[in-house]
């Protein structure tokens, strides 16, 4: 599985949003292990914004970042402890927008599966592992009728034990199956309808 994740990742041509939004990267972590697992966290509830949400960690690009994976992975160890050495990035997918306004980029890494993990109590409530086949099984898809700006869409999610994973967490999440996993799930995402995305030259 991880090899054709690499593969797929190494001839995709990333989504370029086309906005001056401020910029934000989140690492998509995936374990080196026979059955390999994406790393969530959960946002704490007495946090301002995302309270309680499921996320990748991530967050916005700092002035001193050389580039967008140093975003992602300086966020990865802030949050969860992982340091930036133990990623091994492979790619990335396309750009999209959050409803706060931030442009945000999805990086792709690989990390030993028995790295460990700690959640920094400030910002999470919670680390937690999911495999990447539950994904595949369209049992496990749910997909929610969402109204923007007078148009309709059909956004996905998963339940996974105690834990929802929705909004633009699942949003990164579908493609990246889609693109590397051919899960062919339904992505009707306002971020693929709007006149500011652009193709990578």
């Amino acid at each position: 599985m991880l090899k054709q994740v690499e593969e797929r990742l190494n001839h995709h041509q990333p989504r370029i949003v086309g906005t001056q939004l401020p910029e934000a990267a989140v690492l998509i972590p995936i374990t080196d292990s026979p059955e390999p697992e994406l790393v969530f966290t959960r946002r704490a509830t007495h946090m301002s914004t995302h309270s309680g949400e499921v996320a990748f960690p991530g967050g916005k690009r700092d002035p001193s970042d050389k580039d967008l994976i140093d975003t992602a992975l300086r966020e990865s160890y802030e949050e969860v402890g992982l340091p930036m050495e133990k990623v091994r990035v492979i790619g990335q997918t396309g750009s999209v927008v959050s409803r706060f306004g931030l442009e945000v980029t999805p990086i792709i890494g690989i990390i030993d599966a028995n790295t460990p993990l700690k959640a920094n109590m400030d910002e999470l409530d919670r680390i937690f592992k999911v495999p990447v086949r539950y994904f595949l099984d369209e049992s496990h898809i749910t997909f929610n009728h969402w109204k923007l700006k007078d148009q309709d869409y059909m956004m996905p999610s998963f339940y996974y034990q105690d834990y929802l994973i929705w909004g633009l967490t699942a949003v990164m999440l579908v493609e990246f199956l889609n693109i590397t996993l051919d899960a062919d799930i339904a992505l009707d995402a306002p971020q693929f309808h709007s006149h500011y995305l652009r193709q990578r030259a």
